[in-house]
């Protein structure tokens, strides 16, 4: 028996009855999200791949639209899961659950566009971004993209965490890679962390302009949270942590950390993150 067939005979029966009780109790709930994430890595780990220098990954839409039956059974599994129990999980599995729930449900949506969509911002309308479309059942209400990344992630009383934006995923090229594997509480700050240095190390979306005086050219992403990256000591320090990753030596870190660097933001490609079936 292969390993896709055996977490679709196994794996997929225990997720559902872990968590088809409206009222399970925290624990058991949790212990759940292994069989999640395990179905999630599975399905990622098929279908989105690394590039060659490791820093973006490639969606292969075309299978994501043929697997979208097991994509609609890991959907369901993500809605089970009942507020109350989420609520008293520790903040790691939070944060690694709503942005695997995130990461799928914008799959879902490219999954279900025409198969010639080039951009997700071609799945909105003048009256509403596909951002802020009510369409996914989750944690007790009918909720946006936006609902979980802003309301539910970012709004969280709890949340000091600007790394999340490294691994929130747009389904676009400037987007930071989507892993191709899920988000997982025992391992969330190594992941955040890997994601971080990846998105940093590409010189397509952040770079060294000039070394002296130090001037850089980062990604949009870095203007759209500042506060974000203000909350966690500010954008420039926050950088200096990764002067390795950005190809920036002592003097330029130290640069970053006195608040010295110029920065300049690029323009964001919003081109999906995959070839889409013609």
């Amino acid at each position: 028996m292969n390993r896709r067939t055996f977490l679709e005979r196994s794996g997929w029966m225990a997720l559902a009855a872990a968590t088809t009780p409206r009222f399970a109790t925290s624990a058991a709930a949790l212990s759940s999200t292994s069989a999640l994430d395990a179905g999630l890595t599975d399905y990622l780990s098929r279908h989105v791949k690394w590039t060659a220098d490791g820093t973006t990954s490639i969606v292969d839409y075309a299978a994501v639209r043929r697997d979208r039956d097991q994509l609609q059974r890991l959907l369901n599994a993500f809605s089970r899961i009942h507020p109350s129990d989420f609520s008293r999980w520790p903040l790691p599995a939070r944060q690694a659950f709503l942005v695997n729930a995130y990461n799928i449900w914008t799959l879902a949506l490219i999954a279900d566009a025409p198969e010639d969509t080039h951009s997700i911002k071609e799945l909105g309308n003048f009256l509403q971004s596909p951002w802020k479309k009510a369409f996914i059942p989750f944690l007790g209400e009918t909720r946006s993209l936006d609902d979980i990344e802003h309301e539910l992630l970012r709004g969280a009383p709890d949340f000091n965490e600007p790394r999340i934006h490294f691994a929130v995923n747009c389904a676009s090229i400037g987007c930071p890679a989507l892993r191709p594997e899920a988000y997982t509480a025992d391992r969330w700050n190594a992941q955040l962390d890997d994601q971080t240095r990846r998105f940093l190390r590409d010189r397509s979306r952040n770079r060294v302009f000039r070394a002296n005086p130090l001037h850089l050219e980062v990604s949009a992403i870095f203007v759209w949270y500042e506060e974000d990256f203000e909350r966690s000591g500010g954008l420039q320090t926050f950088l200096s942590r990764y002067a390795d990753a950005l190809g920036i030596d002592a003097e330029g870190a130290a640069a970053l950390r006195a608040g010295r660097a110029e920065i300049d933001y690029l323009d964001y490609d919003w081109r999906l993150n995959g070839t889409p079936t013609p």
